[in-house]
């Protein structure tokens, strides 16, 4: 009953999704007049549609920067992907926007009907869905977007952008602070809330896991730009310390019609559809190359090739080993029977693992080394916990050697295991340089040096031309990455 409960809720949210993708505009989507469309989406309906999609939109901008961080890698040789050649990303444009389209009539109808619940999901997630835009591209339209009258909107500096992310979560986070009026987040297992609809409770509102996740995101945020004159480690303390307090409070979304999205790409690769094989560097980072010791959260993360038997991955540029390619199945991939993409698995958005090393970082840069030296200890054992991993000399031995006094390469060296399949994962390794031991750029690079941002899309090249902003190098840093 609970998994038919479930799905209607998605068959319903996705026929508000169809209704609200009717029109071509990618900035302001109005509902067009056919009779048996919904005209006037109601504040569930909305939730659900929109807390679907930032889920979805998190998946798509982290198969744009796998290939980056070398979590993926193409099965084929010099793929644009894997080489930081141009690869036009409309889509993953459109989908945001289309997304923050939909968040911004949620925190319309909220306003309306005076429920701050409501208003303060909208913002959570129109901050979300800008922040990815954000981080991808730098400055994308914004203050301009959303406005019915202006078919071009302009585009908004990234460092304004970022400022406005900010804003949003800060109103997020008033908006659930306050005492609750109009109509409440819906409570119980089963209901419109895709994200935290499964863990809410009368006793346990949502609004409670709605704060937590405002204050994640902030943390992220405020950490990132660690490389400015304006990074505060003690706010980046202060958000953390606001938000997730155990991986129950974890954001993520378990609601599909058939599987999880990257279950969906193990799937694939089965059958021969290449797609989902897991890169040379995140594979040796694991299995005792890189670091002389073996972490089985390797065996939580993929299967072993079954051609040989071994974790070996694909290296960047380079394509599937000879002499059988992708055929032969001597190479490890995305796995169905890991936790972490198993057809039921949610999509994770922001952790407690995650958050635990953010902590890490901030503490450290702040001096407070016994308070990093917990964080980034609450982080591995958190991770090694969600992924599943028993009990056993190979857990013992491998948390031996990395609980060790911390350092900032260990808080990135475990963090890049723990951000896995996410694309926050790039921000990381810009505000690293990409220092992770025997990380190199991939084979045939079309760049001299690491990929900083992607191109502008087509999509807005063709229809706002007169605002896109002029083409410079994949290797230009955003503005947080100075």
């Amino acid at each position: 009953m609970m998994q038919k409960t479930i799905k209607n809720v998605l068959y319903s949210a996705i026929a508000v999704i169809i209704t609200l993708q009717g029109c071509k505009d990618d900035y302001f989507e109005a509902v067009t007049l056919n009779p048996n469309q919904v005209t006037t989406p109601t504040l569930p309906s909305l939730l659900a549609t929109s807390t679907y999609k930032i889920a979805q939109n998190s998946v798509s901008a982290a198969s744009i920067t796998n290939p980056f961080v070398q979590y993926t890698a193409s099965p084929s040789p010099n793929a644009a992907s894997d080489i930081y050649d141009s690869n036009d990303q409309s889509g993953t444009w459109n989908a945001l926007y289309y997304a923050m389209a939909d968040a911004n009539e949620l925190k319309k109808l909220a306003i309306s009907q005076n429920s701050n619940e409501y208003l303060g999901a909208a913002n959570v997630m129109l901050a979300y869905n800008l922040i990815l835009a954000n981080d991808l591209w730098g400055g994308v339209p914004f203050s301009e977007a959303f406005v019915a009258t202006t078919l071009k909107p302009k585009y908004d500096s990234g460092q304004a952008v970022y400022t406005a992310s900010m804003a949003l979560l800060d109103e997020a986070i008033a908006n659930f602070s306050a005492p609750s009026t109009g109509t409440l987040l819906p409570t119980g297992a089963t209901n419109s809330d895709m994200i935290y609809g499964r863990l809410s409770s009368s006793a346990n509102p949502n609004k409670v896991y709605w704060k937590k996740f405002a204050y994640a995101l902030k943390a992220r945020l405020l950490n990132k730009v660690s490389k400015t004159s304006s990074y505060n480690p003690n706010a980046v303390l202060t958000a953390v310390a606001n938000s997730f307090t155990s991986s129950a409070d974890d954001a993520g979304m378990n609601n599909f019609l058939v599987r999880n999205n990257w279950a969906g790409v193990a799937v694939s690769n089965a059958a021969q559809s290449l797609g989902g094989w897991l890169s040379e560097q995140l594979v040796d980072h694991l299995n005792g190359t890189s670091y002389g010791i073996f972490d089985p959260r390797i065996a939580k993360i993929t299967d072993k090739a079954p051609a040989n038997g071994l974790y070996i991955g694909t290296t960047n540029g380079q394509g599937n080993r000879p002499p059988g390619g992708n055929t032969t199945k001597d190479e490890v991939y995305i796995a169905q029977s890991s936790p972490w993409t198993s057809d039921t698995a949610p999509i994770w958005i922001v952790t407690y693992a995650e958050l635990k090393f953010i902590e890490a970082e901030a503490a450290l840069a702040a001096g407070l080394t016994t308070q990093a030296n917990t964080a980034y200890q609450a982080g591995v054992i958190a991770n090694f916990d969600k992924l599943q991993v028993p009990a056993g000399a190979e857990r013992t031995a491998y948390l031996a050697a990395a609980l060790v006094p911390v350092t900032r390469d260990l808080i990135f060296r475990e963090k890049y295991v723990a951000t896995y399949l996410n694309a926050e994962a790039w921000n990381d390794a810009r505000r690293y340089n990409y220092a992770y031991k025997n990380f190199t750029m991939p084979l045939g690079a079309v760049l001299d040096n690491y990929i900083r941002r992607i191109d502008y899309v087509r999509d807005e090249i063709n229809e706002n031309n007169v605002n896109v902003p002029p083409t410079v190098p994949r290797t230009t840093r955003l503005w947080w990455d100075q």
